[in-house]
């Protein structure tokens, strides 16, 4: 194989801390994450991604990685001509971003049209590091989303949009590109630019990135926290999702949520902070009448799927997706990309009944309509 047209690099272990709480799986968060019992989600993502882009590529030259970190996912498509680097150790299981980024430069090097990663925000990083190190630093490089962050706007907005989209970047010689922020959490909870890189222009596939915080007059933000604070109902459990807008319900009741994490407040009080999906589920047993209140990801429009994790299908079920607030300011429901919310979420049926038309909460007595996508 002389010129592949793709590179393939998964990282394996990429959201593994998603359901049990942990807002990432860098350095010492993965041991954490496989203590309290975490299953890997990456490898059936990347086959979701893998399978759409299959379909419409059935002939593919594909350079990868030997083991987890590649051919693992793409030995039962026929037809594709696969080649591996060499010395990277990605067979061994024990993989980390210095293996990402010396197979990322090796598939620069050998000059594939463009690089498909399977991963987090951590793992965008370790790509566009990559790439700033190689000759070739414009190459082109498409996430799957398959981490516990996924911010940037190098992802598809789903595994299989991502597919999608590599197959129509490759299906021309002359593909459209734009220009996408590789961004990060540090750990105080800002989100920070690393990096900018190309990815290929597919209008309703790729995601944008991650907005700021946004310029919510405070009184306005403080007026939707009280209002739903006072519509609270008694013996009823409430699950509040991350992000500043809902946590504005937390400051009404008087209560101190985790920015990054999903909290659980009965008749007023806290009963668990920044739970884990095992949590969530031991409390939906107790208290089932529940009610699930959302923020909506500056400037990307997700709801679920992109640092709420722990919100699981089984966690959905148990509340009931007619039991969902969603929040947002005017100035978040002006900010996004498209006037759409996005769920990603690894049930096709769940999906199904989450899309549609659902009313947005944008103040006090104030609210709109918004599509709701998978």
């Amino acid at each position: 194989m002389t010129s592949p047209a793709l590179g393939l690099v998964v990282n394996p272990v990429a959201g593994m801390g998603g359901r049990v709480g942990l807002h990432g799986t860098d350095d010492a968060a993965l041991a954490q994450a496989r203590d309290r019992g975490a299953e890997p989600v990456a490898p059936a993502r990347a086959r979701r991604a893998l399978d759409r882009l299959h379909r419409a590529a059935p002939r593919l030259a594909v350079l990868t990685v030997e083991g987890p970190m590649g051919t693992d996912h793409v030995a039962a498509l026929e037809g594709w001509d696969v080649a591996t680097v060499p010395g990277v150790p990605g067979q061994n299981g024990a993989t980390d971003g210095a293996d990402t980024r010396a197979a990322v430069a090796r598939m620069v090097e050998a000059g594939v049209r463009l690089v498909l990663f399977v991963g987090g925000d951590g793992t965008a990083r370790d790509v566009a590091q990559a790439l700033t190190r190689t000759v070739q630093p414009t190459t082109v490089v498409l996430g799957v989303p398959a981490g516990v962050k996924m911010h940037s706007g190098v992802f598809g907005v789903t595994p299989e949009a991502a597919g999608e989209a590599a197959a129509r970047f490759l299906a021309d010689d002359v593909s459209p590109t734009r220009t996408a922020e590789v961004v990060d959490r540090d750990e105080d909870g800002a989100v920070r630019l690393h990096a900018t890189v190309a990815v290929p222009q597919v209008r309703h596939a790729v995601q944008a990135a991650k907005g700021g915080a946004g310029a919510a007059p405070p009184l306005e933000l403080a007026g939707l926290g009280r209002e739903v604070a006072e519509e609270m109902a008694p013996g009823r459990l409430y699950l509040l999702g991350p992000g500043t807008t809902v946590a504005a319900v937390g400051d009404a009741l008087g209560v101190a949520t985790t920015p990054l994490g999903v909290d659980a407040v009965l008749d007023g009080t806290l009963v668990a902070a920044d739970a884990s999906e095992a949590e969530l589920l031991a409390l939906l047993g107790q208290h089932p009448d529940a009610t699930l209140v959302l923020g909506v990801v500056g400037g990307q429009g997700f709801l679920l799927g992109r640092g709420n994790q722990q919100l699981s299908p089984s966690v959905l079920r148990a509340v009931g997706t007619d039991r969902i607030e969603v929040l947002a300011t005017p100035d978040k429901v002006a900010a996004l990309d498209e006037p759409v919310l996005h769920v990603d979420v690894d049930d096709p049926d769940l999906a199904a009944r989450l899309v549609g038309y659902h009313r947005v909460r944008t103040g006090r007595t104030r609210s709109t309509v918004l599509r709701v996508v998978a």
